[in-house]
């Protein structure tokens, strides 16, 4: 006989990471009652791991709605979860190191006029006397003056923090063992601790959403990628904006305390719940830190990690309703670029209980992707199958 405590609530939440823990936040100022379980503590995976963009810049249009919004509640950051997690608007450059860069830079600035973002671009010349410290590999870049900066291990625990306050039940280090429906609700567990039981059910669970998915017919091919991070000693400060660089590779940023913060390549995991990063990786960042900014020649890193993102093949989430089980609501998947919109899929996951729509277009990032395919081929095979002739 166990004593498993059993409740039951409006919606049940696998995932105390940012998406989920907002979406908390949302039902609460919704009035309705939500239940929250995170398998470690809120924060603490991906949310808390990451390197602490928060840019629009360089994200596929279909993605910008859903930024545009997360963009206002960063600005209303401090009145939301009671602190301004260190987020500055210092600016987002990304770096051309070749006029391909640059003309790619410059498509992207025309797909993306119509959510003005105020994207400016900037020569070699007017780079070199803005910006005396960047290397030489930089021929120009792409500047969003509005996008910016944040401490994730400050920002994504504080919303978990804001919806405790305002009435969610949060339950850390309570995985969830078992989840099941039973036609009129969902049933999950927690070892022999906690039993909860909602007829709604928001699956945030980051790298590990896609066991729920797939127990309720919705296997879609996530996989776990492990990001590089490391941290320098404090510097001079010498610059203000968070830099990526066009196509991909290294990024980095600079804090109020000088030390420059700085991600790219892949790390080893070491089991399902742990990751650290690759010497081999370190390395690589190293030198393309002291290419990108010569000043670092001579810091020291003093701290490299790394953690367990959530990754589907086209790098776009799945936020939305379930396919299969009414009541069901995915968000996951957000693929290593979660931290900014993140507080914006909280929302959609929040309206999508209430109304059973956003107010945000969200059809790029539906699960049905990863089935229409297959439901298109299956149909094709159908129609070339020979009729059976009467004998």
């Amino acid at each position: 006989m166990t004593n498993r405590k059993t409740l039951r609530t409006d919606v049940a939440i696998v995932g105390g990471g940012i998406v989920g823990a907002s979406a908390a936040l949302a039902l609460r100022k919704m009035g309705i009652g939500v239940v929250l379980l995170e398998r470690d503590l809120c924060g603490s995976r991906s949310s808390g791991v990451n390197y602490g963009g928060v840019r629009r810049q360089g994200r596929p249009v279909s993605q910008l709605p859903l930024a545009q919004r997360a963009h206002r509640i960063w600005g209303n950051l401090r009145e939301t979860i009671g602190t301004d997690g260190e987020y500055l608007r210092s600016g987002h450059f990304k770096i051309a190191r070749s006029e391909a860069d640059m003309a790619s830079l410059e498509q992207y600035r025309t797909k993306s006029r119509d959510f003005d973002l105020g994207l400016e671009l900037i020569s070699a010349a007017r780079l070199r006397e803005r910006c005396p410290w960047l290397g030489t590999r930089a021929v120009g870049g792409s500047l969003c003056a509005e996008d910016g900066q944040a401490n994730p291990r400050l920002v994504s625990p504080a919303f978990a923090l804001a919806a405790q306050r305002a009435g969610a039940q949060i339950f850390e280090r309570h995985k969830v063992d078992e989840v099941a429906h039973d036609g009129k609700g969902f049933l999950l567990r927690s070892g022999n601790a906690l039993e909860v039981r909602a007829p709604a059910l928001l699956n945030c669970a980051g790298a590990w959403s896609g066991p729920i998915a797939e127990y309720f017919g919705e296997a879609v091919p996530l996989r776990s990628s492990h990001p590089v991070m490391a941290v320098t000693e404090p510097v001079p400060h010498f610059m203000d904006w968070s830099l990526g660089v066009e196509g991909g590779g290294i990024y980095c940023r600079q804090v109020a305390r000088g030390n420059l913060v700085l991600g790219g390549g892949r790390g080893i995991a070491l089991d399902a719940d742990r990751a650290r990063a690759d010497r081999d990786a370190i390395a690589t960042l190293a030198a393309q830190a002291v290419e990108l900014l010569p000043t670092l020649r001579h810091a020291h890193f003093i701290r490299t990690w790394s953690g367990t993102e959530g990754n589907l093949p086209d790098h776009q989430p799945v936020l939305g309703p379930s396919r299969t089980t009414p009541g069901l609501f995915h968000g996951f998947g957000f693929s290593g670029a979660g931290f900014q919109i993140g507080p914006a899929a909280g929302e959609v996951l929040a309206e999508l209980v209430r109304d059973g729509r956003s107010s945000t277009p969200i059809e790029s990032f539906s699960v049905e992707r990863f089935f229409a395919a297959a439901a298109a081929a299956e149909d094709a095979a159908a129609d070339k199958t020979p009729t059976p002739t009467s004998p």
